[in-house]
């Protein structure tokens, strides 16, 4: 399974991610420019962490139109994978791909630290390897990943069971229903604020985020 890793200007997690697709799983991975417009030899797509277009307007608001964009609404339609992390979770909520938004954290300040989540829903492509209410440890770093949505949007996405990671503990951002990732209502797309590939080899201190990875692998071979 080949995997493509998207490079906004600004992003700056583009090669941790592709550290751990590439030496983490042994996946074929490349680097996608943002100004490519076909994503042919991928099967499996990633939106790393980073500031696209120097978070300019909204986090994610430029990004949205960058021309590799439309084929990763297109790759997500077709029922393929597409992850985003931190950066990428706000792209991907900017394109629609993902309900809800990320706003500024709730203390107005950037947060960096490690974070302990539960998992929600072990019933995902992204988090079947994952125990029911596991607790993973997972390094987070953003001023903008305060999930919101509207009541009415909090509540389909809390019935269909599109809350993956939740926040165990204090609440780092002041995320609505202490969220921390979510997938789409076909599960083939994901996003969360925490960086899985920071915590996914033994010398970065722990490995809870490359069960991530094992899982989306695994099910793409299947």
């Amino acid at each position: 399974m080949k995997f493509g890793v998207v490079v906004f200007p600004g992003s700056n997690c583009d090669r941790d991610m592709v550290y751990a697709l590439r030496d983490g799983l042994g996946c074929p991975t490349r680097l996608i420019w943002h100004q490519e417009t076909t994503l042919e030899d991928v099967e499996g797509v990633v939106l790393p962490g980073g500031f696209s277009y120097g978070d300019y307007l909204r986090c994610g608001a430029i990004a949205r139109f960058s021309p590799i964009m439309t084929a990763i609404v297109e790759h997500a339609h077709q029922g393929k994978p597409v992850l985003g992390i931190c950066n990428g979770f706000q792209v991907l909520t900017e394109v629609g791909l993902l309900p809800g938004a990320l706003t500024r954290n709730q203390g107005l300040h950037f947060v960096c630290d490690r974070i302990t989540l539960k998992v929600d829903n072990n019933q995902t492509s992204f988090t079947h390897l994952y125990a029911k209410d596991q607790r993973v440890t997972i390094p987070i770093a953003h001023g903008e990943g305060r999930y919101y949505a509207d009541a009415e949007t909090l509540a389909q996405i809390e019935d269909n069971q599109q809350v993956l990671f939740r926040y165990l503990g204090e609440n780092p951002n002041g995320s609505l229903n202490d969220i921390a990732g979510i997938c789409n209502s076909k599960g083939n797309v994901m996003g969360m604020m925490p960086h899985p590939e920071r915590a996914s080899d033994p010398i970065l201190g722990g490995t809870d985020g490359l069960t991530l990875f094992k899982s989306l692998l695994e099910s793409m071979n299947h």
